[in-house]
């Protein structure tokens, strides 16, 4: 028997309330930065890229993606859900259209556990822990890349232990939590954290490239500026991919190193260009569906468990 799901007025208001928060949100970051910095020095920045560096930098980001798709499949195999890798990625770029492009809709990571609920049965608190610990498996990588980074940028030799500490005790939690809790995703552990190293490792080449095309030194503080708006940008108070909160980090990151924020904007939004780029194509596979129920089946069939 098909389901339909019915929108209550309580979870209308409730989306339009989130929508409405996040909008506010991003527009109170672009008014402050506008507060601190030249747009017409930042604008002349751009004029003077050189696009050729800059499309080598969405070749990067776009790559980084594929590569979160496979992390992804990795979960997903976990859980005996068997999806070819072409399939995995087209669910994979639908998500990253949703999380971009539809902020007031619902995430692309709910609608992928939706989709694959609907199509083969999945267990939805499975998919759901599959899509959710890929998510703490791309945290991990940052984690470790913040660690080391924070190592070059600060003179403090207490401040680097802590940081190099905390990623340490990060990935050793995780694990314990996949060993008590979650013991299926045991198996794809060292994958998933090496891959979410090497996804963080190519978007940071992304930036190198972005830095490389405005001809911006090419210094460490650039890169630790950068992973701290990304773990910023996770959080859901903005528009997707972190629009505003991750300019607002950049700025004041810019500012607390001595360097010029004007710089800092225009990388990040750059950065966010390279996402838009990316995630575009997603379009097409909101009116045609990446799953093809025909050829596909769960390896090992279970019944809807909700």
């Amino acid at each position: 028997m098909k389901s339909t799901s019915v929108s209550t007025p309580k979870s209308s208001s409730k989306k339009f309330l989130s929508l409405s928060v996040k909008i506010i949100v991003t527009i109170v970051c672009f008014w402050y930065i506008s507060t601190k910095i030249d747009f017409a020095e930042a604008w002349k920045s751009v004029l003077k890229a050189d696009w050729w560096l800059l499309f080598i930098s969405v070749v990067f980001y776009f790559f980084s993606k594929l590569v979160s798709g496979f992390r992804l499949n990795i979960n997903f195999r976990n859980i005996k859900l068997v999806l070819s890798e072409w399939e995995n990625m087209k669910l994979y770029w639908l998500g990253m259209f949703y999380n971009l492009f539809l902020p007031g809709a619902i995430s692309g990571d709910a609608y992928k556990v939706i989709l694959l609920h609907k199509s083969y049965k999945a267990p939805v608190k499975k998919t759901s822990a599959a899509v959710l610990l890929d998510r703490f498996s791309g945290l991990l990588g940052l984690g470790v890349f913040l660690s080391l980074y924070g190592v070059l940028v600060f003179d403090n030799y207490l401040f680097e232990i802590a940081i190099v500490i905390a990623a340490a005790l990060g990935i050793f939690l995780f694990y314990i939590l996949l060993k008590l809790f979650f013991k299926e995703f045991l198996p794809g552990f060292l994958s998933t954290f090496f891959l979410g190293i090497f996804v963080q490792g190519l978007q940071i080449v992304c930036v190198y490239f972005i830095m490389w095309s405005l001809d911006i030194p090419l210094e460490p503080q650039w890169i630790f500026i950068f992973l701290v708006s990304s773990a910023v940008s996770v959080l859901p108070i903005s528009l997707g991919g972190g629009l505003g909160t991750r300019e607002l980090v950049f700025a004041e990151g810019a500012r607390y190193f001595h360097l010029k924020p004007e710089l800092g904007i225009i990388i990040s939004l750059l950065f966010y260009l390279s996402n838009l780029i990316s995630s575009v194509g997603g379009l097409y596979f909101v009116f045609n569906s990446p799953l093809k129920l025909p050829n596909h089946t769960l390896a090992n069939q279970e019944s809807p468990q909700l």
